[in-house]
């Protein structure tokens, strides 16, 4: 409870300074070059300690079983296109312009239909990618869709989505925890991520899991044998077009 009420006095202030960095940034000269690098050191830390208290309320929200869903239907391939351009166009993208990240839609339907919460989606599919940065210095991130249906992983009616990247791969020590909280071996985050993606596709009625590219080499773990790793996760497929009026 303590946690939880925490949260929220935190989400006060932090929209004032976003908010104001912003506009001061705004009504800058390009000759404010140091003042500017300032306020965007301001509003990149603010964004961080957002994403943190959001991610303290998913938690607490999680383990109170008070997580709500707002479910609508929703074409995927223009939720994964939109989340995509939001990356490629920010300053991450930027920063890290030796990695392509690119989406790879499913060939056999131009439209793919799910009944999910919309904002939980796109929150999960923005936690892999920034995931798969983390570890990828050059390379490609490649979001997928697969309509097939899969035996081997006990997968009925559900559309498969992948997060691939080339990056370090995930360490087999963490392998086996790898989507509890706290689990991240990265000096940049919390490591509740993935427990809430894990939580959030769950209550949608699927499933999620990671495996390494290399999964052949698990007992010569070093740089040569790194091929990064794969996040899959399901959802209950809907038809192929929206339904009628």
């Amino acid at each position: 409870e303590f946690i939880n009420v925490a949260a929220h006095e935190l989400r006060t202030p932090i929209q004032p300074i976003l908010g104001l960095s912003e506009l001061v940034r705004s009504k800058l000269k390009v000759e404010d070059r140091e003042l500017i690098q300032f306020l965007d050191i301001i509003n990149r830390n603010a964004k961080r300690l957002q994403r943190l208290t959001e991610d303290i309320l998913d938690v607490t929200k999680i383990e109170s079983q008070a997580l709500k869903l707002r479910l609508e239907k929703a074409n995927l391939n223009d939720l994964i296109s939109d989340i995509i351009g939001d990356y490629t166009g920010s300053e991450i993208g930027k920063l890290k312009s030796n990695v392509k990240i690119r989406f790879e839609p499913n060939d056999k339907d131009s439209n793919i239909f799910v009944n999910v919460d919309r904002g939980r989606i796109a929150q999960i599919i923005s936690n892999l990618i920034s995931n798969a940065l983390k570890f990828t210095e050059e390379g490609s991130i490649t979001v997928a869709i697969n309509n097939n249906i899969s035996k081997d992983n006990n997968i009925n009616n559900q559309v498969i989505v992948s997060v691939k990247d080339t990056g370090t791969g995930i360490d087999p020590e963490i392998l086996p925890r790898l989507f509890t909280k706290f689990a991240t071996k990265s000096d940049v985050g919390t490591g509740l991520g993935l427990y809430i993606s894990k939580s959030t596709i769950e209550a949608h009625g699927g499933k999620i899991w990671a495996e390494n590219n290399n999964k052949n080499n698990k007992n010569n773990w070093d740089e040569q044998t790194r091929r990064g790793s794969t996040f899959y996760f399901t959802l209950p497929s809907s038809s192929s077009s929206p339904s009628p009026p």
